[in-house]
């Protein structure tokens, strides 16, 4: 079923082999029993080939480690969650996109969240087949929608969700890989189905990311899977403040984001030309 996935949906399958990697660690940040079952195939050669790229034979590191950014960003938007689902009034979580993710399946979850998956129907077909026989531990409801279709929107609803209550959303995995227009229009019509005092997270990275020299063997990595990094921004707070949120954005190895796993200089925000990740979470107005 892989052959049904475009590059942009593959990359789910590099995530869920970078969680499988991450849950055979002694000092792993989580534990994920069906990430490696998502994975199949597909996702470890494809993380051989971020490794390879990553950690070259012989010299040094010059690339983001994959491998530890990922486990920060699973557990940070982890912690996320939890903490969203405390208050009783939030009763509902929306991941868009679900891709390979198994939250549902891997945290316990209060009786009063339904939990919303949104992703392309192929994603969500391949997933089902994986997870075949497998019980999540939430009211999950699966939305086989693209977030650029026209009616996506509707389709929500009718799977149950209620814009006018509170939710949570995590948009995770996704941004790099929108064109900064599709980017505005996302985030609009997602504001407008948000109820205030909702919540959104979200990973982007900054404009330089795409640029600077260093990133190239990345960079190049992923275009030419297909799926090129086409969207970045050095003020991610501005860019949310523009569809009525108020978020803070974290970069991995700040406090809140290191669980003792990053491995590089956190670069203070008015230095130019470096490349930063930045966890967006906060609210709606």
């Amino acid at each position: 079923m892989t052959d049904l996935l475009n590059p942009v949906e593959r990359t789910a399958l590099l995530t869920a082999a970078l969680r499988a990697a991450e849950s055979q660690r002694d000092d792993r940040l989580y534990e994920d029993p069906y990430a490696a079952k998502l994975a199949g195939d597909a996702g470890p050669a494809l993380l051989a080939e971020v490794r390879d790229a990553t950690f070259p034979p012989g010299r040094p590191r010059s690339l983001p480690s994959s491998p530890d950014y990922n486990a920060i960003r699973t557990r940070f938007f982890d912690e996320f969650l939890r903490g969203a689902v405390q208050d009783p009034e939030m009763t509902q979580v929306v991941l868009a996109p679900a891709g390979m993710d198994s939250r549902a399946y891997r945290m316990r979850w209060p009786d009063h969240v339904r939990y919303f998956e949104v992703d392309r129907p192929a994603v969500l077909a391949y997933k089902e087949e994986r997870l075949r026989g497998d019980t999540p531990q939430v009211s999950r409801r699966a939305v086989g929608v693209d977030l650029t279709a026209d009616d996506w929107e509707s389709q929500l609803v009718a799977a149950g969700y209620d814009p006018a209550l509170p939710s949570t959303w995590l948009i995770e995995g996704l941004l790099y890989y929108v064109p900064e227009p599709d980017t505005h229009h996302v985030l609009e019509r997602v504001a407008a189905v948000l109820a205030p005092g909702s919540r959104i997270a979200a990973d982007l990275v900054n404009a330089a990311a795409l640029t600077l020299p260093q990133m190239r063997g990345l960079l190049d990595l992923f275009a030419g899977w297909g799926c090129p990094w086409v969207f970045g921004t050095d003020e991610p707070e501005a860019l949310f403040d523009r569809y009525g949120f108020d978020v803070e954005a974290t970069q991995p190895g700040e406090p809140g984001a290191d669980f003792g796993r990053w491995p590089d200089p956190v670069p203070a925000r008015d230095v130019k030309d470096v490349r930063r990740v930045f966890f967006v979470h906060g609210q709606r107005r």
